[in-house]
């Protein structure tokens, strides 16, 4: 079914730009955990659909830094809803089935959150604004305590930040299914329906059994920094998926699917969630098959229907075989380097000696095209607009210098950053072609200016590495995610720059910057935020915190005969509506 969005090149036949080898109803029997199914017919549909992602999922929390760049929001959209989803177009979606947002009268942001009266995880336990207060506990950079430096961290590793650092406070009484959400007073988020999302919500029950605090909503009210604390330590690590070591009672759901069992050999698999309130799941079993697990044997089994990915970015991994119905789409994803800030890259002199001999035309040539459709045409060039809205065109003037490699420019502010050459090791997600490749061409440009580029892809690589410094710069998508990423709104891409958020993993810190990408959430004047989106982009390219590249060609895949599947070229991957999918003959 192809999606409308203006961002959007579609390639729909029968030959895809990979041979996929997905297995269809009509082959044999479908290898399952624990039985072996027949294959299926329109009459009985087939009992388990495999997903195939290319990023891991190592955490039920999809909002820690490490997290957030993983595959767990493509894996667990229908496993940890929230009150809105990134449909197809890139927009937040409201979902009903977990309850009602409002923003009421008055001239300070005020928003009633009301919870579905049903909304029950499948522990038993029900959901409560309690959940809503520990995500905002988390996001808002309200707790911190200072590092070995003396400087004041979030005691939670957060990714996030955005409006939640906005909300100056919740009434919430602890249980209840109620909550207001009261901004500060000059503080009306344009972006506050993405707040509370899907995979942002995650029991408070468990956290505080496992911290110990019996009154998590009273702590976080009372600014009870040791109790918080003692929250943050789980929330930070407690929700790891390790494949093979699972305690279950550690990882319960609010959503149409719940984690049954997570191994290498078979996968995440999720199952029907008895206590679901909604709609039952059209298909009672999803077996997830990210980074980390068997997916190759599993696409040799015919165990694998559904498959969404970067362009080329498994292709070394699975051999899917025949070609079936699939497209190659322009996603909202930005292809990017992240640098850090210390170390070679200390100078801002230095980090656009590195931009000025990355050869942005030729990679978008090479690996960004995604078809001759109308759509993207270039590299891009804003971090703070999306290449598709009406302002884009007059932000970009900036970007001209760094739309082709320019070896004696590159030398030059190599010069000047005090550096007689520099070694930059780029950081990736691998085995994955394409990244290979662009650090190859990278490597070949910039050589020539006394730059040398190392590449530091691997199977275990996190962007935290940056942070560390086991890397300088790090090769992925928005906010340094892996796979699939991004959204209409830009959100996640500048908050990313923001000092203040966990996903700004390079340490970028600019004043102006941060009062730019304050007054971007709460503007929705076009005037207003072309002016501030013009003159963040000049200095964005002259910092160079990142080097945009292109936008990311996404290739998705469903075996024939699949029913309600949808792609969904954002963060929310093709996943998003798992609970609908029926895969017949």
């Amino acid at each position: 079914m192809p999606v409308t969005d203006p961002i959007q090149r579609t390639q729909s036949s029968s030959r895809s730009r990979w041979p996929w080898r997905i297995a269809t109803a009509g082959a044999a029997a479908v290898v399952l955990a624990v039985t072996t199914v027949a294959c299926s017919t329109e009459d009985e549909p087939l009992p388990s659909i495999g997903y195939a992602i290319d990023n891991t999922v190592t955490s039920y929390n999809a909002n820690t830094v490490d997290g957030a760049a993983s595959g767990a929001p493509q894996a667990l959209g229908r496993v940890l809803p929230g009150f809105g989803y990134v449909g197809p177009s890139g927009r937040v979606v409201a979902d009903t089935d977990i309850g009602t947002a409002t923003a009421m009268p008055g001239e300070q942001l005020t928003v009633q959150y009301r919870l579905s009266p049903n909304s029950v995880y499948s522990d038993g336990v029900p959901m409560s604004c309690d959940d809503l207060v520990l995500t905002w506990a988390a996001a808002s950079g309200k707790f911190t305590a200072p590092d070995e430096s003396g400087a004041q961290l979030n005691v939670f590793d957060s990714a996030r930040r955005g409006g939640y650092a906005d909300i100056e406070r919740i009434d919430c009484q602890a249980g209840s299914k109620d909550a207001t959400v009261v901004f500060r007073q000059g503080r009306g988020d344009t972006d506050w329906k993405s707040l509370f999302g899907a995979t942002e919500l995650l029991p408070a029950h468990v956290a505080a059994r496992v911290a110990g605090v019996p009154d998590l909503v009273g702590a976080v009210n009372g600014g009870d920094l040791d109790a918080v604390r003692r929250i943050a330590d789980f929330w930070n690590t407690g929700w790891t998926l390790t494949p093979g070591d699972l305690d279950l009672t550690l990882f319960p759901s609010a959503g149409p699917y719940r984690v049954e069992s997570y191994t290498a050999d078979e996968g995440l698999v999720l199952v029907a969630n008895e206590r679901w309130w909604g709609n039952r799941p059209a298909t009672d079993r999803i077996v997830v098959w990210p980074r980390g697990t068997d997916a190759a044997a599993a696409a040799e089994d015919g165990r694998i229907q559904v498959v969404d990915s970067g362009e080329g970015a498994l292709r070394q991994a699975l051999n899917l075989g025949e070609a079936v119905d699939s497209r190659t789409v322009v996603s909202r994803n930005l292809e990017q380097l992240v640098l850090a800030t210390s170390g070679v890259f200390e100078a801002a002199e230095a980090r656009r000696a590195f931009a000025l001999c990355v050869p942005r035309m030729q990679l978008f040539d090479e690996l960004g095209a995604a078809g001759d459709e109308d759509g993207v045409s270039g590299p891009v060039a804003s971090r703070l607009l999306a290449p598709d809205s009406p302002l884009y065109p007059g932000v970009v003037g900036t970007a001209s210098r760094y739309a082709k490699a320019d070896v004696e420019a590159a030398r030059g502010e190599r010069e000047a950053s005090n550096q007689d050459r520099m070694e930059v090791r780029i950081g990736y997600l691998g085995p994955d072609e394409r990244r290979s490749r662009t650090v190859e061409l990278i490597a070949q440009s910039c050589r020539d200016a006394g730059i040398e580029v190392v590449d530091a892809g691997s199977e275990t690589f996190v962007p935290s590495q940056l942070s560390a410094g086991d890397v300088d710069a790090v090769l992925a998508g928005t906010a340094a995610v892996a796979g699939a990423g991004g959204s209409a709104d830009m959100q996640r891409a500048r908050e990313a720059l923001n000092s203040a958020a966990g996903s700004n993993i390079g340490g970028y810190t600019n004043g102006r910057i941060d009062e730019i990408l304050d007054a971007l959430l709460i503007t929705g004047d076009s005037a207003t935020i072309a002016g501030l989106a013009a003159e963040g982009e000049a200095i964005l390219w002259s910092d160079m915190p990142t080097v945009p590249l292109f936008a990311q060609p996404r290739t998705v895949g469903f075996a024939p005969g699949m029913r309600a599947a949808v792609v969904n070229p954002t963060t929310a991957g093709a996943g998003w509506n798992m609970d609908r999918w029926i895969l017949g003959g």
